[in-house]
C-alpha cells in the first residue's frame, strides 16, 4: 500500500506520549512559494513545540522526506479515503494551509483529510489561508462547510476573509500574514552563482514570470512575453546590469524562455536552472538590485531582502502584498504598451532607497502577524 510505513501508535517521548500534528497543504515540491509556508509552519511549530511530532501529507512524499524533518510522510494523492482515514486518526491537531489552496478547481480534493478529521472528532485549524476564485456552488458549499467546523482560522489577507464570509463561514476569522515572512535566508554563494553562468560581480535584476492570467485578459502569450522582454531589455541596457529570472514553479521556465527568446540582448539574461530550498532562493533574491515580478512569493522574498521591486498583480494576492508595503498595486501590463511599464521600472530605479527604507519599517509587523498564526497552534495544543 502506498502510505504503508511506520505503524500507528502513540509515540513515546521523554517518559510521555509524543502529540502530533498534521499539516496539509500544496506540498511537495511544486511551487517554492508553497514550501517556504511549509519550512516556516513547520519550523516554527518544532521551535515553539519541541516534544510535537509533524506529519506532512504531501503530494511528493519523496521530496518532502527529503526536505523536513518530519515524524511521518503521507502520500496523500496516492491514497483513497479509506486509506487515508488512519493517517489522520493518529492526529491531535490537523492544520489545513497555508497558502491559496481554496480555489475552484482543487478546493475538493484539499478539504478532504478535513472533513474526515472533523467526522473523528479531531480539531482542525486554518492557516493563513488564501482563498478564491471560488464561484463554483459545489466548491463555496464545500468550503462553508469545512471551515464552519474548523476551531480557529486564521487568513493572510482582508480580502480572502471577505470570500470566506462571503460564501458563508461563521466562525470568527483573524486576519494574519502569509507564514513565509518568517522564512530565513541560507547564503547564495559566489560559487553558487557560478555555476548558474552569473558573474557574481555583476549587478543583477530579477524577473519572476508566470503565465499572465488577470494581469493582462487583453493580452496575448507572445504580446505579454514581448511586453516583458521590453522591461528587461530596458532594464539590461539603461543600468548596466544582468537579468535573472527566478522560476517559482517549473511552469514559469518555460514562460521566461519565451520572454528570453523576444529580448534584444537575451545573452545578459539567464534563467535559474539549478533545484533550490525556498531559503536559498531568498538568498539568491538578496542579491538583486531590483525586481520585477508576478509570483506572491518571490515578492515576499524581496521585501524580506529589502530589494526594491515592481509587482505585476495577476491575482488579488499580490494587489494585496503591495498594499500591505504600501506600493502601487495596479498591474503595470494591462494596457499592452511598453511605455507605461519601463517608465514604472525607470521611476522605481530612482525611488529605489525611499523604497528600501519604506518596506524595512513595514517589514516587522508583518512578521509579528505572521508569528501570530503559530501562537494560534500553540494555544492550540494547550501550551500558552
Amino acid at each position: 500500500m502506498p502510505g504503508a510505513g511506520l505503524p500507528h501508535r502513540r509515540w513515546e517521548c521523554g517518559g510521555g506520549l509524543l502529540k502530533l500534528i498534521g499539516i496539509t497543504g500544496s506540498y511537495g515540491g511544486l511551487n517554492v512559494g508553497d514550501e517556504a509556508i511549509l519550512t516556516c509552519l513547520g519550523g516554527e511549530i518544532r521551535r515553539e513545540l519541541e516534544d510535537v511530532g509533524l506529519v506532512i501529507f504531501s503530494r511528493d512524499a519523496e521530496h518532502s522526506r527529503q526536505h523536513y524533518d518530519a515524524h511521518r510522510v503521507v502520500p496523500v494523492r496516492e491514497l483513497t479515503r479509506e486509506e487515508v482515514i488512519p493517517e489522520v486518526e493518529a492526529l491531535d491537531l490537523l492544520i489545513l494551509g497555508g497558502g491559496g489552496i481554496l480555489f475552484d478547481s482543487e478546493v475538493l480534493n484539499f478539504l478532504r483529510e478535513v472533513r474526515i478529521a472533523q467526522s473523528l472528532g479531531i480539531p482542525t485549524f486554518a492557516a493563513s489561508l488564501g482563498a478564491g476564485p471560488l464561484e463554483r456552488r459545489e466548491g463555496r458549499e464545500a468550503t462553508r462547510d469545512a471551515l464552519n467546523g474548523m476551531t480557529e482560522i486564521t487568513v493572510r489577507d482582508v480580502e480572502a476573509k471577505q470570500l470566506l464570509e462571503e460564501v458563508g463561514v461563521e466562525v470568527p476569522i483573524a486576519v494574519t500574514a502569509d507564514p513565509a515572512w518568517l522564512l530565513k535566508p541560507v547564503e547564495f554563494s559566489d560559487e553558487m552563482l557560478q555555476k548558474e553562468g552569473i558573474d557574481p560581480e555583476t549587478r543583477l535584476i530579477g524577473f519572476s514570470v508566470r503565465e499572465p492570467g488577470k494581469a493582462a485578459p487583453g493580452l496575448d502569450e507572445t504580446a505579454y512575453h514581448h511586453l516583458i522582454a521590453d522591461a528587461a531589455d530596458f532594464a539590461a541596457q539603461r543600468y548596466e546590469t544582468e537579468i535573472v529570472f527566478v522560476p517559482m514553479e517549473r511552469a514559469d521556465i518555460r514562460h521566461a524562455h519565451q520572454v528570453i527568446a523576444q529580448m534584444t540582448y537575451a545573452e545578459r539574461a539567464t534563467v535559474l536552472k539549478g533545484s533550490y530550498a525556498p531559503a536559498q532562493v531568498l538568498g539568491l533574491v538578496s542579491r538583486l538590485e531590483l525586481a520585477i515580478g508576478m509570483r506572491l512569493h518571490f515578492l515576499i522574498f524581496c521585501a524580506l531582502s529589502g530589494v526594491p521591486f515592481l509587482p505585476l498583480p495577476y491575482a488579488q494576492k499580490v494587489s494585496s502584498l503591495a498594499r500591505a508595503l504600501g506600493l502601487p498595486g495596479e498591474s503595470m501590463i494591462q494596457e499592452g504598451r511598453a511605455g507605461p511599464l519601463l517608465a514604472s521600472v525607470d521611476r522605481l530605479w530612482d525611488l529605489r532607497e525611499r523604497r528600501r527604507a519604506e518596506m524595512a519599517a513595514k517589514v516587522p509587523e508583518l512578521q509579528a502577524r505572521a508569528h501570530e498564526t503559530i501562537d494560534a497552534v500553540v494555544r492550540l495544543m494547550g501550551r500558552e
